[in-house]
């Protein structure tokens, strides 16, 4: 089956909206937020205990199983699904932000990428229809198209050749898609440039994919040009078609972005900030290395129900980072992704019953992220 969204029900004072994903692997409720396996894994957990997160629905890095272990390696395997042990969905980014992050010495032309592995300086290739290829081998639910994401601050001109390029490739990526059990999402570049953004919509929208996202954003602007941005950017999008936020998912993003209509977000922030000691909760951030936490024995929420606070104190998770255990970076990343699927799912909740979206329920301010350390 190839797979397809409903919208289910509307936030009557914002664009919020609840709706559902189907997928041979499974339904995903939307708003729904993707934890990322960049290499087939989320870092330090096991597919089972992201399963226990409520996650349904992962993302991972075409760049990173191009290099290794292969697009064709893993289709022997029986797909991705099959080799890394999730029943769930599955969405592939294009590669095209880690070709522009991570590879050296690289060369974009109409075409494509050309670029050298930071693995082991290889000379590689990647084109519109190469990213296509290898995540039709990787077999993931939702492929997505390649683009070019310029970082904030560049040239109108480097910008404009952004989105030119991206539509371009686009066009490319539509045409030789062929997995009928594969979704195709366009993605639409232009950074915080009003005009460029949307063009880029238009140009994206008129190919009629099955899904689309906003990329470019969260890349080192200011945050009020990210939110201004979002708020213009997200009705030039179909109303029946999901639309996903590229690369942004801290609690206060969420909301902001239901808010704004955004139906699908990724972000490694949860276990990133987990490996470095940081705990998310209700009451704000806990920078769990602080001395305080040394005979504090509370669970870290006492209103979460996953496995790492109906067990653990703060005071045991510090210490497990003290030592350099790596039991407390997974007990962290455990809790922070069960975290913001518990934000998610009242966000969702919000919509189906009715509420205020957002409002009321964790006292993260505003402005960003709240310590408590």
């Amino acid at each position: 089956m190839r797979p397809s969204w409903q919208l289910l029900a509307r936030d009557p004072s914002s664009r919020a909206r609840a709706g559902v994903l189907r997928t041979a692997h499974g339904e995903v409720p939307t708003p729904a937020f993707m934890p990322v396996g960049t290499m087939g894994a989320v870092r330090t957990l096991a597919p089972w205990e992201v399963e226990a997160t409520g996650s349904r629905m992962l993302l991972a890095n075409t760049y990173h199983l191009f290099l290794r272990p292969g697009g064709e390696r893993v289709a022997r395997a029986g797909g991705l699904h099959a080799f890394m042990g999730w029943e769930h969905a599955i969405l592939t980014d294009s590669g095209g932000y880690q070709v522009m992050s991570l590879a050296p010495l690289r060369r974009i032309d109409e075409e494509g990428v050309t670029f050298r592995s930071h693995v082991d300086g290889s000379l590689q290739r990647l084109t519109p229809e190469v990213a296509v290829a290898v995540q039709e081998l990787l077999g993931s639910d939702v492929a997505m198209v390649l683009d070019v994401c310029p970082p904030y601050g560049v040239s109108r001109e480097e910008l404009e050749e952004a989105v030119r390029l991206t539509s371009r490739w686009a066009r490319v990526a539509k045409r030789v898609h062929g997995r009928r059990d594969q979704a195709l999402f366009g993605i639409v570049q232009g950074g915080v440039d009003r005009e460029l953004r949307r063009r880029s919509a238009a140009e994206v929208v008129e190919l009629d994919f099955d899904g689309y996202a906003l990329g470019g954003l969260s890349v080192g602007e200011p945050k009020e040009l990210f939110l201004a941005t979002l708020e213009e950017a997200v009705p030039w999008l179909p109303e029946e078609r999901p639309r996903y936020l590229m690369g942004v998912g801290t609690p206060r993003d969420l909301v902001e972005g239901v808010r704004r209509g955004v139906d699908l977000f990724d972000c490694v922030e949860p276990a990133r900030v987990a490996r470095h000691g940081t705990a998310w909760t209700r009451e704000g951030v806990l920078r769990l290395l602080n001395r305080r936490f040394a005979d504090d024995f509370r669970p870290l929420d006492e209103r979460c129900g996953c496995a790492t606070c109906r067990r653990f104190s703060r005071s045991y998770l510090r210490h497990l980072l003290k030592v350099g255990e790596s039991l407390g970076r997974r007990l962290l990343t455990l809790h922070n992704i069960t975290f913001v699927q518990d934000v998610v799912a009242r966000l969702r909740r919000d919509i189906t019953e009715g509420r205020a979206v957002g409002e009321g329920w964790f006292s993260w301010p505003e402005s960003g992220l709240q310590s408590q350390d």
